[in-house]
């Protein structure tokens, strides 16, 4: 599981005036509104003295802004969505707005681990000291679920951890963590043409923005299975995508069904795909490039990694210092959405779909994506 160090919280509390309460200009009564109450900054420690910075408010219905650069926060700021990584020397400053309240003072607090680069920071390890299998932690983990609830058209259901609704089973979930610290996300044939898997990201729970994050998976190779290992930003809540921008770490398709990238490629060609992904719906801008060696199977373990920094996105296979892919805002088609605040993590195993095509007779069931750990480290 995530592993915490004991190190003291850093926190600040302000408040607006009237403790934080909101008084509306009430009719005839020559009421004027009260500031939102101030924002908190609540750090909680993640590993090698980086921290997890969580931004709060007391005010009913208030939006938070903020940023990390120590610059003074407006409403055209990035709104604070879910808990972000501070592993660099920064200042948040926050600020918050509500209805019927004015602007709040502003909240701010500066962070001086200096880490030095290449330090591993925060981790999952999908530890499981247990002598039975455990569900992934849900202080970092949740759950895309239902049927087509990620468009595509593809085949699968997504089940949350223990689902009981059907056609999940709690009996035998999704994703579940092994007895030797594995995390497995397996999708299944149920019958006719039911399909269950998972998708797990850490949306509304854990973020981040810049760094290297890396996973060490082994893949499934068959007809319709689609493994990915990928991120969104926090603010797709606003914006929706590509506006949020999307960056694709591993994408893997069974080399039988390659994507129709210039100059094809040959049948039994086995890629993994690092992508990255912005502009509007109406205009999507994208780039992406393939990983595949002579030699190289995803059926075997591979760390598939990214290293992600101001105008500069980087992916590898194994070896970070050997980098198959690099994307910049000269060789991005569009408006480059990553240095535009944190992004959560997403795990998932898709099955069938408009691309890479339906589940076939060759297809191998159950398909079982496996992980061994999620690491970030700094540049």
């Amino acid at each position: 599981m995530l592993t915490v160090l004991v190190l003291a919280s850093a926190l600040i509390c302000g408040c607006g005036g009237g403790g934080g309460s909101t008084v509306g200009s009430g009719s005839g009564g020559g009421n004027t509104p009260t500031p939102a109450a101030t924002p908190t900054v609540t750090a909680v420690a993640a590993q090698a003295g980086a921290q997890v910075v969580s931004l709060a408010d007391t005010t009913s219905g208030a939006t938070i802004y903020y940023t990390l650069d120590g610059s003074a926060p407006t409403t055209t700021s990035q709104v604070y969505e879910a808990p972000f990584l501070v592993a660099s020397n920064m200042t948040v400053k926050a600020i918050a707005t509500a209805s019927g309240s004015t602007t709040s003072a502003v909240a701010s607090q500066s962070f001086a681990p200096n880490i030095a680069s290449g330090t591993l920071v925060w981790s999952d390890e999908f530890s499981n000291s247990g002598t039975s299998n455990a569900l992934p932690d849900s202080q970092v983990w949740a759950y895309d679920t239902g049927f087509q609830c990620c468009g595509n058209n593809e085949q699968e259901t997504y089940c949350a951890a223990g689902s009981g609704t059907a056609p999940c089973d709690p009996n035998t979930p999704n994703a579940y963590i092994d007895t030797t610290g594995l995390l497995h996300i397996t999708a299944r044939h149920l019958s006719g043409t039911t399909y269950t898997s998972a998708r797990l990201k850490t949306q509304g729970q854990f973020s981040f923005m810049y760094g290297r994050v890396e996973a060490r998976m082994m893949l499934p190779e068959s007809q319709g299975m689609w493994p990915a290992f990928w991120l969104l930003g926090n603010n797709i809540v606003k914006l929706s995508w590509p506006g949020c921008g999307e960056l694709d770490v591993m994408e893997h398709i069974d080399g039988s069904n390659p994507p129709p990238y210039a100059g094809g490629t040959p049948p039994g060609y086995d890629w993994i795909a690092g992508s990255v992904h912005g502009g509007t719906s109406a205009s999507e801008a994208n780039g992406t490039q393939q990983y595949h060696p002579n030699g190289f199977s995803a059926a075997a373990w591979h760390t598939y990694g990214m290293i992600w920094s101001k105008g500069q996105v980087e992916f590898y296979v194994d070896d970070p210092s050997n980098v198959y892919a690099t994307f910049t805002p000269a060789n991005f088609p569009g408006t480059w959405p990553f240095d535009q605040g944190p992004q959560f993590i997403i795990l998932n195993l898709a099955v069938g779909g408009s691309w890479p095509g339906n589940v076939d007779g060759t297809t191998v069931f159950p398909g079982d994506m496996q992980v061994d750990y999620v690491r970030i480290y700094t540049n």
